[in-house]
């Protein structure tokens, strides 16, 4: 549904929420408690309308002087004071509404009309019920403005401070073309800003909640990662492996990973996850497949410099532009946002290959398992399309005892799953690698050592004379009973 014509808002990420931007000829009301957001993204809605040559008003109708407003918003890069007087004219109407409402609408129109003004902006509509108290008077100057904005050809977008779902049965969100609700909750010790379109007559728009930051740029709008997935009901995987470059890991994958297909390596702290992820990046990167390696608590240059100790040489596939890395510690981050970026990445690299590292992080993140299988099988699609074969990494929560992975939603959803432990053996501390599964491929099941060295990442024989060795506590069986060698 294509709908009328829009008015797009040039802020990043919310044209595409609403379905291409603002219906022209619409009024649109953006409500939310104080501090959520409102008169920032509505005053950078006109300062961008401005600057790509369409005119604006803002008035303000609190007690507060607009001066105060510019003075505030000149913080942001968006804000440009060539632009403030003709091209934005910023106007106090609080004068007016108290005269009358009659007043107030005649003055917003005649500016309107006198200015040739294309988007009306309104900071503060909770001012007309704390004025006039009177709900059949609201109701009454909202239906006369929104219809004398249209008739003049203009966009209105006004703000309000009450929460969407007060908002819904006030005038000022029945008589509206659409309603926009900001709001802020709490994770953990953060705050987080939501953006959500109920209604929005005329378009398509984006359902749910959808990620909002304000920093100096301004607002921006980060669509949810589900709310842009399309189904791959049409997707077919190609042939093929995707090597480690490790000889002897790569004889138990049959050759590698099935090309585009997701795989979890999951094993204790400090068993070598990231070395078998750098070493998979690596290898697509020399064989012409550029890769993308996120890393939450390494940066970069420790990651190369940890490679260079076992003999993995990145340096000139990071200069070549064939290995990069994302360095995205966790702090402040959100799930969607973070998506947004290392899919971007992805897309401007072409990349073929990429390495989650540490998927505990973006399962803190999300902080609603309601939401994890959603939200990973939308990135998993994301990437099926894009033909991307993926490794993500997660840490064992136990050091040694049963493996459970049903608090694992990645494990579930990922076609392959790598599985390293820590294991006493003999007395000695030893490494163990196996394959639990692989999507429709054969591969080889034994338990294997292998070992992390200055030459390299190595896998051993199969241990056959051990029992326990999936729970940490390995024990050797007694001569004579070690399990028969299967058939070649």
């Amino acid at each position: 549904m294509s709908g009328r014509e829009v008015v797009p808002t040039g802020i990043p990420g919310l044209d595409e929420v609403l379905g291409g931007g603002l219906p022209r000829r619409s009024t649109v009301v953006v409500a939310g408690l104080p501090g959520a957001g409102k008169t920032i993204l509505c005053a950078q809605v006109a300062l961008l309308m401005a600057r790509a040559g369409r005119r604006s008003i803002v008035a303000t109708i609190t007690s507060e002087a607009h001066d105060e407003l510019i003075q505030e918003l000149g913080a942001f890069d968006f804000f440009d004071p060539a632009l403030v007087g003709e091209e934005v004219f910023f106007v106090s109407a609080y004068p007016w509404l108290k005269k009358g409402s009659r007043e107030a609408r005649e003055l917003l129109l005649q500016l309107a009309r006198a200015r040739g003004a294309e988007l009306v902006v309104i900071d503060g509509l909770r001012v007309l019920r704390d004025l006039w108290r009177d709900e059949a008077r609201v109701r009454e100057f909202m239906h006369d403005l929104t219809v004398g904005l249209a008739a003049a050809g203009c966009t209105g977008l006004f703000n309000i401070e009450y929460a969407l779902d007060q908002v819904v049965a006030f005038p000022e969100g029945t008589t509206v073309d659409g309603l926009i609700g900001l709001s802020i909750e709490r994770h953990g010790n953060h705050r987080r800003r939501r953006l959500e379109v109920l209604k929005l007559r005329g378009r398509r728009h984006l359902h749910g909640d959808h990620p909002v930051r304000i920093d100096p740029r301004g607002v921006s709008v980060t669509p949810r990662l589900e709310t842009v997935t399309a189904l791959d009901d049409d997707f077919e995987p190609r042939d093929g492996r995707a090597s480690f470059g490790l000889p002897q890991l790569d004889a138990l994958l049959r050759g590698g990973l099935p090309r585009e297909s997701g795989t979890l390596i999951i094993g204790s702290t400090g068993i070598g996850k990231t070395l078998l992820s750098l070493h998979f990046a690596a290898a697509g990167a020399r064989a012409g497949e550029p890769a993308v390696f996120v890393s939450f608590y390494e940066p970069p240059a420790a990651l190369v410099r940890r490679a260079a100790a076992v003999g993995l040489d990145l340096e000139p596939l990071v200069r070549a532009g064939a290995l990069r890395f994302e360095y995205a510690p966790p702090v402040d981050l959100d799930p969607d946002e973070l998506a947004a970026r290392f899919l971007g990445r992805v897309a401007a690299l072409g990349a073929g290959r990429l390495v989650v590292d540490g998927m505990a992080e973006v399962e803190r993140l999300l902080g609603d398992e309601s939401r994890e299988r959603e939200f990973l099988t939308a990135l998993m699609i994301h990437l099926r399309r894009r033909r991307v074969t993926t490794i993500y990494t997660k840490e064992l929560s136990r050091l040694v005892g049963d493996v459970d992975l049903s608090d694992t939603p990645v494990s579930l959803i990922a076609e392959n799953l790598v599985f390293a432990r820590h294991v006493e053996l003999g007395g000695e501390v030893r490494r163990v690698l196996s394959i639990l599964k692989m999507r429709a491929s054969g591969f080889d099941a034994s338990l294997r050592e292998f070992q992390i060295r200055e030459d390299g990442l190595h896998v051993l024989a199969p241990l056959r004379a051990t029992t326990g060795l999936l729970t940490g506590l390995a024990h050797l069986l007694p001569p004579g009973h070690a399990p028969a060698e299967p058939p070649s």
